[in-house]
């Protein structure tokens, strides 16, 4: 997917990996600066899993989708990856070990499993990365030997160390989560926005293009 980028003036904000933490998006987006409507607002991903509260994350992004269809662009990554496979009865052992149980727990009534399908349908439309004049947005990393018209699934929503320790330069600033930092990984071409916040880290955001960071402490889970 691509929209035009920061040279027309506006600002692109983005978010790292939220983990069903509710209570610390809440409080990023009331600190956030941001022309609603106006401003762009990319979600970089892992929305659900290990954190308390995936399905009220999920709902509040639908929702955030629903009033600013052009302006939010939530992406996918591969803890919705698995969620998605999970429904079709793919890699249900490797759902429930990255702490999809979490989630699950959440959709419980009297016992039952009940998903909405719009949750459904939401999870399968989630684009693999945004593209805009100077930016790449996406969940965990490119691949460095691809353009990216071949990047992979596997590439867009898995990779780390191949990627962020590539001593090359991308032609495009790449802004993705999927891998926790102690504090945002910020070099000349790539910036990591998960900074753990399940784990007891921060929730970050970084509003570009003039780099600004807000963050969120988190308690852990």
């Amino acid at each position: 997917m691509t929209i035009e980028g920061p040279d027309t003036g506006i600002n692109l904000f983005a978010i790292g990996d939220i983990h069903g933490c509710l209570l610390p998006l809440e409080a990023l987006l009331s600190k956030l600066p941001i022309l609603w409507g106006v401003d762009y607002l990319i979600f970089l991903g892992d929305y659900i899993d290990r954190g308390p509260d995936s399905r009220k994350v999920l709902e509040l992004i639908i929702e955030l989708k629903k009033s600013y269809p052009e302006r939010v662009f939530p992406l996918k990554g591969n803890h919705e990856w698995l969620f998605e496979r999970y429904l079709i009865g793919l890699d249900v052992n490797v759902f429930l070990y990255n702490g999809g149980a979490s989630t699950l727990r959440d959709y419980l009534e009297d016992r039952d499993l009940k998903i909405p399908q719009e949750h459904v349908n939401f999870i399968k439309s989630l684009p693999l990365f945004l593209e805009t004049s100077s930016y790449i947005f996406v969940h965990a990393g490119l691949h460095p030997e691809k353009p990216l018209a071949l990047q992979t699934e596997e590439d867009l929503l898995w990779i780390r160390q191949r990627f962020y320790y590539y001593p090359g330069k991308f032609p495009k600033k790449v802004v993705f989560g999927h891998t926790p930092f102690p504090e945002v990984l910020h070099l000349e071409d790539r910036v990591g926005l998960d900074t753990g916040c399940v784990y007891g880290g921060k929730l970050s955001a970084i509003r570009l293009p003039d780099e600004e960071l807000f963050q969120i402490e988190c308690r852990r889970r």
